[in-house]
């Protein structure tokens, strides 16, 4: 790697190859990727956790790692990962700086989706060299983390004269850098969270209803569809849209709404959310009729009324 950091600060392209690394946090994503830089050469060389469970996960990906106070990490380390939930990533990066744990030349990386450099303006007064990698991944905090780095984007925002370094890093880890702005960070990741996230509760909701109908493995049946329908989308878009929304079945839709209703009533709100933005993207699209479409606004309309939450007066 070309572009790293010694304790002294230097024009980016003139530092050593390898660095020490720390962790101040040991939540799911930072010992998975600290684990990935040493692979690549880079010594882990402390981590700070609290709880339980990220002590156990830096035994298992970091093993012989010491582990420390936030402070000491940053001592001892040239490279920090700041890997704590977004909330605490502000207050965490002043009181570092404040106290004075910060030192010239260093490289503070956090890995928030939310945040780009500028969380990092305490760290950088005091001399640091700040970078936003964010990992577009879903993490176990298991050894399987650092294999699933392989290939995966991650959303980099980092100052013009650290671009170099940044991409490096990324790359070392067996990802690949895609450039966010910095004002367009939180957008990013919100289109993140809508897709993985919200995936994932859906995917355990249908689970739950396949088991309700008597399907004994929900996993094996929806696995090969779940994969085809992710894979024409990412290929089509909404050119991929099937199912009774995008045909205009609005009897099918109710059907599915008094089922749901008697068995699933706290699925109800969800599906008639999704069932609306699914309908307004195929009638966009020229995929469902307009004339289809007032049917199955109406049932919807009318499941959105029953359901009792509070976007139901909306709605309507």
């Amino acid at each position: 790697m070309n572009a790293t950091v010694p304790k002294e600060p230097l024009d980016a392209r003139d530092r050593p190859a390898r660095l020490t690394v720390g962790v101040v946090g040991a939540g799911r994503v930072g010992p998975a990727l600290a684990a990935s830089l040493q692979l690549a050469g880079h010594r882990p060389v402390a981590v700070s956790g609290v709880s339980d469970a990220s002590v156990r996960r830096a035994a298992a990906l970091l093993p012989d790692v010491p582990l420390v106070p936030p402070a000491e990490v940053l001592a001892r380390a040239e490279l920090v990962l700041l890997t704590v939930p977004d909330d605490a990533l502000p207050g965490l990066v002043e009181g570092l700086a404040e106290t004075g744990a910060v030192r010239p030349g260093q490289l503070i990386v956090h890995t928030s989706g939310r945040y780009g450099t500028k969380v990092l303006d305490p760290a950088l007064r005091a001399g640091a060299l700040p970078l936003a990698l964010h990992p577009a991944m879903t993490f176990t905090g298991t050894s399987v983390d650092v294999q699933r780095l392989a290939g995966c984007s991650f959303g980099v925002t980092a100052p013009e004269e650290l671009r170099l370094a940044a991409e490096a890093l990324v790359i070392e880890m067996g990802g690949e850098p895609e450039w966010i702005a910095e004002e367009s960070r939180p957008l990013y990741h919100a289109a993140l969270a809508l897709g993985a996230n919200h995936l994932v509760t859906l995917v355990a909701q249908s689970m739950e209803l396949l088991r309700t109908a008597g399907v004994a493995a929900p996993d094996r049946m929806l696995g090969p569809l779940l994969g085809a329908a992710l894979d024409n989308a990412l290929r089509s878009g909404d050119a991929a849209l099937t199912g009774p929304v995008a045909r205009g079945d609005a009897g099918t839709v109710a059907a599915h709404i008094g089922e749901l209703r008697r068995h699933a009533p706290q699925a109800v709100a969800g599906y008639v959310a999704m069932a609306r933005a699914t309908a307004d993207r195929a009638l966009a699209h020229g995929m469902l009729k307009p004339e289809l479409a007032e049917d199955l606004l109406g049932v919807l309309a009318d499941g959105a009324g029953t359901t009792g939450g509070p976007g139901s007066q909306e709605s309507r």
